[in-house]
């Protein structure tokens, strides 16, 4: 019983670890899927089906709607406005809900069509954050001049189309999509809000299509108490974390996540 015991208390620090690596890497441009695969075959858990990555995603999202209220509560209310009176004050928020909506179809498509076929293994992450780290250099020293009212449509599609590139494993969503808008002239704050206000319809979808999946988990009963605490691990870190990258964003320290990218791919190509 004792061993019992023990065994169960490292599988739930186990998936805290998770929960916290999740929420710390979701919002910074390193891959929180590739970090939780890398952690997961370390710690030798066979994380079967996609309930686990749903739950904390969805962690990483309402920490997102959170950080994020005030913007969508402006969007939502000139939207609104705009459709009401095509009150011209309210047109560029309306414009920004579009490109929002025209962004997020690419990835939905796709992944819907062929994300069963999206599959890696650790060393295709390790391969991917050797990319991802080749992309954020390449962008590291860019001052754009586009705000979110001067975004074009021809802006939203091939961010769109760079948030497709993600749904490879080792990926950064947030990377692609970043690296996309500033090499399009986006200034870091607006492609910085333009990725993660992307990032919640796209994460609402993956939760909906995913829910029966999680109901007919095998696991679900029990492994309930460690995946509430992953969640509740990834909400507290996707918050604060999401906090923090802002203001590297704002001091555009980018090359710091080139050189993690670097150093953390080639790690798990020797070891893995």
């Amino acid at each position: 019983m004792e061993d019992n015991n023990v065994t169960d208390f490292i599988t739930l620090l186990k998936y805290l670890f998770l929960g916290l690596l999740q929420g710390l890497t979701e919002p910074i441009p390193v891959s929180s899927s590739g970090h939780v695969e890398i952690a997961a075959y370390f710690f030798d858990l066979n994380i079967v089906g996609m309930s686990f990555a749903i739950l904390v995603n969805t962690a990483s999202l309402i920490a997102v709607l959170l950080i994020y209220r005030e913007d969508i509560y402006r969007l939502v209310k000139n939207g609104v406005l705009y459709l009401k009176t095509k009150d011209q004050k309210a047109e560029a928020d309306f414009r920004f809900i579009i490109y929002l909506i025209v962004a997020t179809i690419p990835a939905g498509v796709i992944g819907v069509l062929f994300g069963d076929y999206l599959t890696g293994n650790i060393k295709t992450v390790g391969i991917t954050l050797l990319v991802t780290g080749v992309a954020l250099w390449i962008i590291r020293n860019l001052r754009g001049r586009k705000n979110d009212s001067t975004i074009t449509l021809k802006d939203a599609i091939i961010v769109g189309l760079a948030q497709t590139v993600a749904l490879i494993p080792g990926i950064s969503r947030s990377g692609a999509t970043i690296v996309a808008a500033m090499g399009l002239g986006m200034k870091q704050e607006t492609a910085l809000r333009f990725s993660f206000l992307m990032y919640i319809p796209v994460s609402v979808g993956s939760a909906i299509l995913g829910f029966s999946d999680m109901l007919n988990d095998p696991n679900i009963s029990t492994l309930a108490i460690p995946y509430v605490i992953a969640f509740i691990a990834s909400l507290i870190a996707s918050y604060f974390s999401l906090k923090w990258f802002m203001g590297i964003m704002a001091r555009g320290n980018l090359k710091i996540f080139a050189f993690y990218c670097f150093i953390a791919g080639t790690l798990v190509l020797v070891f893995s």
